[in-house]
């Protein structure tokens, strides 16, 4: 990979570019590159400084951290990711199952939060700003119903406690010799024949960590982010005039 710093006139460059580009889609002419080459470019702090792009650019970078620094509430108690179970990833997977029976108007059996997606290690007592959710959850996944039938969830399951259990919401399983085993859904004992409805991320429901069972599987999707769905489920705590928390519950347990 080639470091680079920022040359002086980059944006100045990309702007004169860009411009006549512009210009001419005003005349409704489309053009397009004959080819493209792309190169790895790592950016730096280490090169000499550009006062006036710094400067062009801070009224942006301060409207961005405004935004980033809104409070949306206020956490009870410390919030830790850990295996088997851990109060951070009850309270997301509880975002995701309650936002995914809003948005798509039905009851949710099970909703679950791949646990390699969860990029904080702890949340702090004390404010909750957008910030802190970004962190949380960076990437832009989108949130995604699937009908399953009850062969294929004690698949996803078994796959699922092979790699250390994930955080579930509305489902209690014990991980034994790597395997999902006294699943519970709804406090009832799983169902091979029953067909249940689960809310999980698109890059689960397309094979992600190893879930390639559910690919087969349709999918309803309405473009409605995850992280917008922990935003909303968060600030409803604040309009309740509560504070966030989550509790252990054994929802997960391994015995191994």
């Amino acid at each position: 990979m080639k470091e680079i710093s920022l040359p002086k006139n980059l944006f100045l460059s990309l702007f004169l570019a860009v411009a006549p580009c512009s210009l001419m889609s005003g005349c409704n002419k489309y053009y397009q590159p004959h080819t493209l080459q792309y190169q790895q470019l790592s950016v730096s702090d280490q090169g000499k400084k550009d006062t006036a792009i710094a400067s062009m650019l801070k009224p942006y970078a301060d409207q961005v951290n405004r935004e980033m620094s809104k409070v949306i509430g206020e956490i009870a108690v410390p919030l830790e990711k850990k295996l088997p179970e851990c109060t951070l990833g009850n309270l997301m997977a509880d975002a995701m199952k309650s936002e995914a029976e809003k948005v798509y108007g039905k009851k949710v059996d099970a909703a679950f939060i791949n646990y390699g997606g969860i990029r904080t290690n702890q949340v702090p007592a004390g404010k909750l700003t957008l910030n802190m959710v970004f962190e949380m959850m960076p990437f832009d996944n989108q949130l995604v119903l699937q009908e399953l039938p009850g062969f294929i969830f004690q698949q996803f399951l078994d796959s699922v406690a092979n790699r250390g259990g994930w955080p579930g919401s509305g489902v209690q399983y014990v991980i034994s010799k790597r395997k999902a085993s006294q699943v519970m859904v709804g406090g009832i004992p799983l169902d091979p024949a029953k067909t249940y409805v689960v809310a999980n991320s698109d890059y689960v429901v397309n094979g992600g960590d190893n879930c390639t069972m559910l690919k087969q599987y349709p999918q309803e999707n309405r473009g409605f982010l995850v992280r917008d769905g922990l935003i909303a489920y968060f600030s409803a705590f604040t309009s309740r005039g509560e504070k966030i928390s989550a509790q252990l519950e054994n929802r997960v347990k391994n015995v191994d």
